[in-house]
């Protein structure tokens, strides 16, 4: 995984599993944990299945789906703070990551999009 979008959501997904794995253990959450384990690292698979698209179309709708992702991510992040299940010091860590992958992954669906249209 060369490019910048694959290690930073494979690095994000790698914190999203410990941070799952912290939770089940010291807290006993399971099911905001699950939901947030399954987004987290949802977005490194698609941006990683992306690489090997059939087209461009397939690659937007790919990123575009990892974007989602990246959203749904960052909204259980947030209600794992509001509810206390992560202190802000452990969200604002996780939390910047997160805005990153979104910033990042929006600007590539949209210059695919532009690309896409200058066809």
């Amino acid at each position: 995984m060369e490019n910048g979008i694959a290690k930073k959501s494979l690095d994000f997904a790698i914190r999203i599993v410990h941070l799952y794995k912290h939770l089940t253990k010291t807290k006993s959450e399971y099911v905001l944990s699950k939901q947030l384990l399954r987004s987290g690292t949802a977005i490194g698979a698609l941006v990683s299945e992306a690489e090997h698209a059939q087209s461009k179309a397939d690659f937007l709708n790919k990123m575009n789906v990892a974007l989602k992702e990246a959203n749904e991510t960052k909204y259980w992040l947030i209600l794992m703070k509001e509810t206390e299940y992560i202190s802000k010091e452990e969200f604002n860590s996780i939390n910047e990551e997160a805005l990153t992958l979104i910033r990042l992954l929006a600007s590539i669906v949209k210059t695919t999009k532009k690309n896409l249209n200058r066809i």
